[in-house]
């Protein structure tokens, strides 16, 4: 398998070497040259097989002929050994929704930091591990978080040899829970900048940094947002796992949908790329809070940056959705001119509007709904009532646009629809009890973080000063 910049201009790598450079050269994203394909009787054959063993089958697809094949068992056993759950990703039902589609949660939040960015990031840095102790080569790992990215890649990358990571958050525009996971580690391979600015500044930074080819040759940089094929990879499994739990009930013919509540666009494209392997995928539910950029371009065509909004769903308040250009190299029929001068436009103007072709084929499996805090606050109450649930904000943006009959328009009735839950409602208490009247249960791994010291940095958002910092912490 060999991988592909967005923009055409990079070299093209093989799965260690993308992995190990995260952002392409030319500024793009890496895809797979080729999608591999599922066999026809997949699901069905997975339905009683292990998390495990399901992620086994789907990612050796994309490793094949490579040195971490033979080991790729190994690796994703040592994964997910510390989640609480044993099925990693369970499904749980929601009843049958007013419409009269099963809604299903798919709960993404059992791993150490008790988000879903565990899932993808936990699998990485064993890939990153594996190839360093062979290579003996050190690197700087660096990344943007609004929120769970960041903590998920210090929990999966503490104390590791050979990797320095350094993470760049919005002050004051993550959750105490979410800072703390970031700021309470106490190994030195750990490096956390809180930045003057939003998540979307942050994001410009990192790419900024990747550009210094300098800095970028000297740190031996690489990435681990979800601009790392490897974590979109990883994120995949889920959506198969998903299929599989339900494959009793679905017959021959039967397809799913999926809302995922949306921010940089890297959960759902997994479920695209799910799609372009055989998985028997309807429709996709892009589900926004107020930062709405997702849902305004698939409704008029014009990706339009707009001002960033603090809400109570943070991981979802950016307006620069970077994986949205993989989405747009596949609709625009691979081809990198196109996706190349769209960016170039998006940089000059701030805005691009997509060609026709490649709207129509975005609109064949996608739509999106914009959730304000109001409904996101009354899904929350709805299902603790109705349910005896409680969801973080973020899934319950998600929920909010599943149950909405602009999103199931069109959709044939019985049509199972997955909404995914993407962090623990502990994560967002104030939120939580806010909506729901009642405090959530605080699991005891992050009450131990309340009365933990911190330790970051604060620093502008400026290029040179957090280069600075970088260089003189390498």
């Amino acid at each position: 398998m060999k991988y592909v910049s967005t923009r055409g201009q990079a070299p093209i790598l093989n799965f260690e070497e993308a992995l190990l450079v995260g952002l392409a050269s030319d500024g793009g994203l890496y895809m797979p040259a080729t999608w591999p394909h599922i066999p026809p009787d997949f699901i069905a054959d997975c339905q009683d097989k292990s998390y495990a063993d399901i992620a086994y089958q789907v990612l050796r697809l994309f490793l094949a002929d490579t040195p971490q094949e033979a080991d790729l068992q190994a690796l994703i056993d040592k994964a997910y050994a510390a989640f609480d759950n044993s099925q990693i990703a369970p499904l749980v039902s929601l009843g049958t929704d007013k419409a009269g589609y099963p809604h299903y949660l798919l709960e993404l939040f059992h791993g150490p930091t008790y988000a879903f960015k565990d899932i993808a990031m936990q699998l990485l840095a064993q890939f990153m591990s594996h190839i360093l102790a062979r290579r003996g080569q050190p690197i700087s790992i660096i990344g943007a978080t609004s929120g769970d990215t960041g903590g998920a890649a210090i929990e999966a990358l503490r104390g590791r040899d050979m990797i320095n990571v350094f993470i760049l958050y919005p002050k004051d525009r993550v959750s105490d829970i979410q800072r703390k996971q970031m700021t309470t580690p106490q190994e030195e391979n750990i490096h956390v900048i809180a930045i003057d600015g939003t998540f979307d500044d942050c994001q410009s930074l990192v790419k900024a940094l990747f550009n210094d080819k300098d800095l970028r040759a000297k740190a031996n940089l690489t990435g681990v947002n979800s601009i790392n094929w490897a974590r979109i990879m990883a994120q995949m499994v889920y959506y198969f796992t998903a299929a599989a739990a339900l494959a009793a009930e679905l017959g021959k013919e039967q397809k799913l949908a999926f809302c995922v509540p949306t921010g940089n666009f890297g959960d759902i494209f997994a479920g695209f790329a799910a799609k372009q392997m055989g998985l028997p995928i309807k429709r996709l539910m892009i589900a926004t809070n107020e930062n709405d950029i997702l849902a305004r371009t698939l409704q008029t065509g014009v990706y339009a940056l707009g001002d960033v909004v603090a809400t109570s769903s943070p991981s979802m308040d950016i307006q620069r959705s970077s994986n949205f250009e993989r989405l747009i190299f596949e609709a625009c029929g691979r081809d990198a001119d196109c996706v190349r001068d769209l960016m170039a436009e998006l940089a000059k103007k701030g805005q691009f509007t997509l060609p026709a072709d490649a709207l129509s084929f975005i609109r064949e499996d996608f739509v999106a709904l914009r959730i304000d805090e109001a409904h996101m606050a009354t899904t929350m109450a709805q299902i603790y009532t109705d349910k005896g649930m409680m969801l973080d904000p973020h899934s319950a943006v998600g929920v909010a646009a599943a149950q909405s009959a602009d999103m199931v328009k069109d959709l044939p009735a019985n049509t199972p629809i997955i909404s995914l839950a993407t962090a623990h409602p502990a994560k967002f208490p104030t939120a939580v009890e806010k909506a729901c009247g009642a405090p959530p249960a605080m699991p005891p791994r992050l009450a131990a973080l309340l009365d933990k010291p911190e330790r970051a940095i604060d620093m502008p958002n400026n290029i040179a000063r957090v280069a600075d910092y970088i260089n003189s912490h390498i």
